[in-house]
């Protein structure tokens, strides 16, 4: 498309935009008595309105019933954490029954590495991408720690090229390749959290099961924001946060995948607790743990409903909007921002590098050569909220379902504002 960096084009794409009613279904922080610019919903997504509704359900339910909420509520307590189900495994690609919702992402992780990392002496190794995020960076040294195994040659790394912000797939291929059957797992992050990358996945997944490895992915940036199909793919598992592109609220309730051959088995080892084992058996109190035949195996004790329901008014949306008109939008916003940064760009003395490749979702990570904290301090105090990494890193996600075109025509406008001031 032919952008043009003016409040008025921006404003005609707004109106063009079909998803500009969902805008007003979303709380936003305030600066100055108008609406922040946000662009962290790649952190914690802004709050729905409706989700009041939810939660204001289960307390009154709570208020009026007690325990018997559990069973007597409009949507009992006992299966709440089924009602996600459909609606996610449309967002990732899964079929409802491979999809559950239960604790947060690590924890899930943790459990699912008992399902899915088995190390013996000769296959032991784990690939995950360089600098991965911290956290899973912990778990994945904990977990081989726990087996026996010495984290410096048990778990390799896939590095970016010399020069390059970005990792090539041919290169997770043949690192892959090259591990071959010393690799017990592929576990990477599906999109990367620093440059926003979106890692090939069915290439890498099929990598690894040609040389005999599980392969895992760690959706927690991907989840709502990219196209998933975990299910075609082959994925072996996966799990994600709820509280970024999916606005579930803060430290929310984490959903998991397990593909659908490991299902309804009961020798494969995981830890259980009895909200993993068949609903029509479990408050008889046998002391055999019968898994359910779905993901819902992996439970281990009731869910935390007023977590939850955040999280199902929150699909609400995702149902009424779809993944396809998400992404659109998503495309084109994303590209209209790139397009002001490349504009304010020739205005100003400093440079922007744009270090996502194109294969990315609602994120581009900004080197500000030339420019340090302040910038980012100038934008905080003039109502934006973007992200910042060191040493001059600034993250933005114009989420699609909140952002505006609008949005990204001002931030261009305070973006040079702050660059032109620190110069005079």
């Amino acid at each position: 498309m032919e952008f043009q960096n003016t409040l008025a084009y921006a404003r005609k794409l707004d109106e063009e935009d079909p998803l500009r009613s969902y805008r007003s279904e979303f709380h936003f922080p305030e600066h100055n008595g108008k609406p922040v610019i946000y662009f962290t919903g790649n952190s914690l997504g802004l709050q729905p309105k409706r989700t009041q509704k939810y939660i204001d359900e289960v307390m009154s339910d709570w208020k009026n019933m007690a325990v018997e909420g559990h069973f007597k509520a409009d949507k009992p307590w006992w299966d709440y954490h089924e009602r996600l189900a459909a609606p996610l495994a449309k967002i990732v690609g899964a079929k409802p029954e491979e999809v559950s919702v239960m604790n947060t992402l690590t924890v899930n992780l943790h459990l699912l590495m008992v399902s899915f990392y088995r190390p013996d002496k000769k296959r032991f190794k784990i690939l995950c991408e360089e600098k991965a995020f911290p956290s899973d960076q912990y778990m994945l040294q904990s977990q081989v720690r726990f087996h026996g195994f010495d984290p410096e040659e048990a778990i390799v790394t896939v590095n970016k090229r010399e020069g390059e912000n970005f990792w090539r797939t041919e290169d997770v291929v043949a690192k892959i390749h090259e591990v071959g059957e010393e690799l017990a797992l592929v576990m990477i992050g599906g999109l990367n959290y620093y440059n926003g990358q979106v890692f090939d996945m069915k290439t890498i997944t099929e990598a690894g099961h040609e040389v005999g490895a599980m392969v895992g992915w760690d959706l927690a940036h991907a989840a709502g924001n990219i196209t998933l199909k975990l299910h075609e793919w082959d994925v072996d598992f996966a799990a994600w946060c709820s509280y970024k592109y999916m606005n579930s609220g803060p430290g929310n309730a984490s959903g998991v995948f397990i593909n659908e051959k490991y299902l309804d088995r009961t020798d494969i080892p995981r830890f259980e607790g009895w909200w993993g084992t068949k609903k029509e058996t479990r408050f008889l109190m046998r002391p055999e743990f019968e898994p359910i035949s779905t993901a819902d195996a992996w439970q281990l004790s009731n869910a935390p409903i007023l977590s939850v329901a955040p999280y199902l008014a929150s699909l609400e949306l995702f149902e009424e909007v779809g993944m396809p008109a998400l992404i659109e939008k998503r495309n084109k916003i994303v590209a209209y921002l790139e397009f002001i940064l490349k504009e304010i760009d020739k205005e100003v003395d400093s440079s922007f590098e744009i270090i996502t490749p194109e294969d990315r979702g609602c994120q581009l990570s900004v080197f500000l050569h030339g420019e340090g904290r302040p910038l980012f301090d100038f934008l905080m105090e003039n109502g934006v909220i973007p992200d910042w990494r060191e040493p001059n890193v600034i993250r933005l996600a114009p989420a699609p379902f909140y952002c505006s075109y609008e949005d990204m025509y001002h931030f261009g406008q305070l973006l040079k504002k702050g660059i032109l001031e620190k110069v005079s």
